[in-house]
């Protein structure tokens, strides 16, 4: 009996050590399932009756998520903190601490009846990602940092303020949730009085990472697995004011009339014509118009709409405005009108992401046996605000036929896997390779 428990406990200990040399060599992947199995979890805070997320900003819902993911983190032996301008922090020690940390990250929050794949999958990926170097038993040369950021939906507000960006003005606007900027950091733990003080000093990081989902049809349609993302899109907004003659619309001949609205529709055209006659992924958007006095038998004598441009370049955007300017004179000529153009503070430059990250994206997917493409982002992100302060890069995934901030907006759990492997991946290879 003896001999047989030697024999036994023989076996089990040459098989334990098996086992944990084909782990140590295996390469690291994530785990589809647990990974699928936590954004749904995640998914619950906040699901409403119409099967979407009202996990907005500062509300209850995202409260109860952030303790949940808060459990989790130092569950998995992380360090949390959350930092004044509520943006929660994750921390796992690398083998040099004198390294600058290497940073991962999204966000949670939704807009209003909103997806829950939009800013979920870059932080639970994230997550995954280091559930995955735990499984391992791998730790990094450089220490890791894992960002939650506040409000990104309401103005990337949690980001901007690392990023040096956020003033007291940002403070007193009001969210989706009912609550100033101020009021909601202070619910979610963070304090607005010293949220100057979360700024990170230019290169203070090694580099950031944020995966997430395309929010646009071209990995969709093209069945490409992942998106390299070149950068994020600068975007320009304005009012535009049409000033015509209200008068009355029976007794006003068509010819002797100065009708704002009919200016406005061809400038809404006009805007259409000068985007998509120029090549490029440059866009030019008209989407709020209102005609006053706004009475049915009176002719419209002033119109105020918005224009949007965006482009990866700000050259581009100069250029369109400045031709979309020279046609409303025409236009305005034509109908008898004027044009104002009066510039909205709501907008921001063109992000480009650092070349020697895509580059290594790209290899990662290739190993991965990935396909790949290289595309801009034309919708802002958390990554657009780190890039100021850090080499970025940004990993998209497919979003099935390209919905997003809609309850029908969804990823595949196999796309969001592959993903996270890029991101696991370009990880481990940002972690031994030297940015310039």
């Amino acid at each position: 009996m003896f001999q047989y428990k030697g024999h036994f406990f023989g076996v089990l200990f040459i098989l334990f050590f098996n086992a944990l040399a084909f782990s140590q060599e295996k390469e690291p992947r994530v785990n589809q399932e647990r990974l699928s199995r936590n954004l749904m979890e995640l998914a619950t805070f906040g699901k409403n009756a119409q099967n979407g997320s009202d996990r907005v900003a500062y509300s209850d819902h995202e409260i109860a998520a952030r303790k949940f993911l808060m459990d989790k983190l130092v569950s998995m032996g992380l360090t949390v903190s959350i930092d004044y301008a509520g943006n929660i922090l994750a921390q796992r020690k690398g083998k040099n601490p004198k390294l600058k940390p290497l940073a991962l990250g999204s966000h949670i929050d939704a807009v209003p009846n909103g997806g829950f794949y939009d800013g979920n999958v870059g932080v639970m990926g994230g997550i995954e990602v280091l559930e995955t170097l735990n499984d391992f038993n791998l730790t990094t040369e450089h220490p890791l940092e894992l960002f939650i950021f506040t409000n990104e939906e309401g103005g990337v507000f949690g980001s901007r303020a690392i990023a040096g960006k956020i003033d007291e003005s940002a403070l007193k606007v009001k969210t989706a949730s009912g609550y100033t900027n101020a009021e909601g950091v202070k619910r979610i733990g963070g304090v607005p009085e010293k949220i100057m003080e979360v700024k990170r000093p230019k290169g203070s990081l090694h580099a950031f990472l944020e995966l997430h989902i395309e929010q646009g049809n071209n990995l969709n349609q093209t069945g490409t697995a992942i998106g390299v993302v070149e950068g994020i899109v600068g975007l320009k907004w304005w009012d535009v004011t049409v000033s015509g003659f209200t008068n009355h619309a029976g007794t006003t001949p068509m010819k002797g009339r100065k009708d704002a609205l009919l200016a406005a529709a061809e400038f809404v055209l006009m805007v259409n014509q000068v985007a998509t006659s120029t090549p490029g992924t440059q866009v030019g958007t008209v989407g709020r118009i209102k005609a006053f006095p706004g009475a049915p038998n009176v002719i419209p004598g002033k119109v105020v709409m918005s224009l949007e441009l965006r482009d990866l370049k700000s050259a581009k955007i100069a250029s369109l405005y400045e031709e979309i300017t020279q046609k409303a004179q025409h236009i305005a000529e034509k109908t008898g009108t004027s044009f104002a153009f009066s510039p909205i503070d709501a907008t921001s430059d063109p992000a480009l992401m650092d070349k020697n990250i895509q580059a290594l994206i790209q290899k990662s997917a290739d190993q991965l046996g990935l396909s790949h493409m290289t595309l801009p982002s034309g919708a802002g992100h958390d990554a657009q605000d780190m890039a100021l302060i850090t080499p970025t890069g940004m990993i998209f995934v497919p979003s099935i036929d390209g919905i997003s901030h809609s309850p029908k907006e969804f990823s595949t759990p196999k796309a969001i896997a592959d993903g996270a492997n890029v991101l696991l991946k370009t990880l481990l290879a940002l972690d031994t390779t030297e940015l310039k």
